[in-house]
């Protein structure tokens, strides 16, 4: 294992392990590939051909570099072409079988002192080692999918690797330009272990009919600044792989977030496994192309929907962030907006905040100076609800307490004219709880704007089993005005982000908790394998660790489901003040303004 890792080779060409083959060849160290399949082993050939003549085109390497590149990928049917490499990665088919098939023959091959890796993100890499004749020179080395583009490698040791196995493989993926992570041997590991209950909770949020294929994907993007939506992202990896995964992990966790949905397994077995087959969630071209294209399910306009109610003035209750944001948002696409806060003087502060915010958009030169007082002028501060009499839209931004709302709602309904839409910002209370405070629940309806909402594209329109048509036909219009992306959901907990966001941050507590991994390494893998914007421990740190338990405990509430459970962690550092950075601590610490 002291010998530097330069021959290195690939079992199983398809797309991970050419993705795998190409890195190598690309970071100068000679790869066999190895495929019983003769068409893979030419795909593969073909696809290193493309990338690295992409790459001269693009004047990344010369054509002296390529030519190189491609020397040093050489590709052969049978396995005992693995006879003189220092490390052999297998990335055959996610099955125990297989994989075990593949290790077997490696130990009559492979010199004693080779290195083998699994590229399993799914099955035990213990007993996938306890097989072996050589137990501790096996480990797990997961790249990610596009191997060239992806910078997460977790490494993976269980109790039977040597600690020498494990520095070589490290060393290597950090020559490789790769952030490797050590990881220990469990199911998804970290990021497939995150990553793969989200999923599964989206295409069971899908099955139950809860929201489309489409608004799930947009919410998830639009809402969380994700790269690809759960359902795309699950065609991408294949349904099939997909239930592999969370049938492994179910089996260790035996958490119902894990047990996969129904709906995968109805997928997998009709052979709909996702952009492979040309089909999955979604529709595609061809097989193995990207392109969606219209099919049963697509989203049509109806020609009988109902038309909108006429909107022209706009009343926003609240004087914090959301509800300035709320109000510029308005006011920028040319509505007159009502700012009403419990006094006149917080109405008027809320206002020059905004004015503000327009200044820095103007030095930015996203707006004129001419907009931004035009802008100013069509926003009137008020210091009552008074002022909401001739409103034909009223959203409260008010405090995320129930009682509260239902005394603003019972007040709005006093005083709005007849036909005015009421509408509630909550991000996980109940709007139907909202629109019983009043005497015209069929005018009540949930927007739920994102922070900061003069940034955030989404809007989850949130219609009641009493919503009028005219009602939620009217706000989408509105949403659609403002240049907002409305998705459809029902009333319950969470909507579509949340209940699919905080439980995937709740799982992410519970790694720490169980000294699995560390918050650094959770959220590196996250964001370079995921690509999410922030790691899980950032993003609860900035929402704030109060405002994170009050949702999870809204959610375990509603679906009564014990994986929903908020992890203690979180309960004893919001008991303790540590609330994020608004507190100068939460899982980290910050520095004092």
């Amino acid at each position: 294992m002291d010998t530097p890792l330069h021959t290195i080779a690939v079992v199983g060409l398809g797309t991970m392990g050419t993705g795998i083959a190409e890195v190598l060849a690309r970071a100068g160290r000679e790869v066999i590939g190895i495929d019983v399949s003769d068409a893979a082993a030419r795909r593969a050939v073909l696809a290193l051909e493309a990338s690295t003549a992409r790459a001269v085109e693009r004047e990344r390497i010369t054509e002296e570099e390529r030519r190189t590149v491609l020397a040093r990928f050489r590709t052969f049917s049978d396995l005992q072409a693995a006879a003189e490499a220092d490390l052999v990665i297998e990335v055959v088919p996610e099955s125990y079988e297989a994989k075990l098939q593949v290790l077997r023959e490696l130990d009559g091959i492979v010199r004693p002192q080779a290195i083998i890796a699994t590229g399993t993100n799914a099955l035990s890499v213990t007993r996938l080692a306890a097989d072996s004749q050589h137990p501790e020179r096996v480990l797990g080395l997961h790249f990610f999918n596009p191997a060239p583009a992806m910078k997460l490698v977790e490494v993976v040791s269980c109790v039977l690797t040597a600690p020498a196995a494990v520095e070589a493989v490290t060393a290597l993926a950090t020559e490789l330009g790769k952030e490797p992570v050590a990881v220990g041997d469990r199911p998804g590991f970290v990021a497939d272990g995150l990553l793969f209950g989200y999923l599964n909770q989206a295409a069971a949020m899908y099955e139950s009919r809860y929201a489309s294929r489409e608004d799930i994907d947009a919410a998830m993007k639009l809402g969380c600044g994700l790269p690809m939506g759960p359902l795309a992202l699950l065609d991408l990896i294949g349904i099939d792989t997909a239930r592999t995964v969370l049938d492994a992990m179910y089996a260790e966790s035996q958490d119902r977030l894990h047990a996969p949905a129904p709906v995968l397994k109805q997928l997998s077995e009709a052979g709909l496994t996702g952009r492979k087959a040309g089909r999955g969630f979604y529709t595609y071209a061809a097989p193995d192309t990207a392109e969606v294209v219209d099919d049963a399910l697509t989203p049509k306009p109806s020609a009988e929907a109902a038309a909108g109610r006429e909107v022209r003035s706009v009343g926003v209750a609240g004087s914090g962030t959301m509800a300035s944001g709320i109000a510029e948002v308005f006011a920028k696409a040319g509505y007159d907006v009502v700012l009403a806060a419990r006094s006149l003087e917080k109405a008027e502060v809320a206002k020059a905040r905004i004015g503000k915010s327009l200044a820095r958009s103007v030095s930015k030169g996203r707006m004129t100076e001419e907009a931004r007082e035009a802008t100013l002028a069509r926003i009137a501060p008020a210091g009552s609800l008074d002022a909401f009499s001739d409103v034909d839209l009223a959203l409260e931004a008010v405090a995320e307490d129930l009682e509260i709302k239902q005394q603003l709602f019972a007040t709005l309904d006093k005083i709005c004219k007849p036909g005015a839409v009421l509408a509630t910002t909550t991000s996980s209370l109940s709007v139907v709880a909202c629109a019983r405070a009043t005497s015209r629940p069929e005018d009540v309806i949930g927007m739920h704007f994102f922070n900061p909402a003069p940034a955030m594209k989404l809007v989850e329109v949130v219609r009641t089993v009493l919503t009028a048509d005219d009602v939620h036909a009217t706000v989408r219009e509105v949403t659609t005005k403002i240049k907002k992306h409305p998705v459809d959901c029902g009333d319950r907990a969470g909507f579509i982000v949340n209940a699919l966001l905080f439980p995937y941050l709740n799982n992410a507590i519970k790694m720490v908790e169980e000294h699995y991994a560390t918050l650094d390494d959770i959220d590196a893998a996250m964001k370079l394998g995921g690509g999410y914007p922030m790691g899980p421990f950032e993003l609860l740190d900035v929402v704030g660790l109060d405002v994170s338990l009050a949702i999870e405990k809204v959610l375990h509430n509603e679906f009564r489901d014990p994986g929903l459970a908020p992890a203690p962690l979180l309960e004893h550092l919001v008991a303790a003040g540590c609330l994020g950075r608004k507190t100068g601590r939460g899982f980290r610490e910050y520095a004092r303004r």
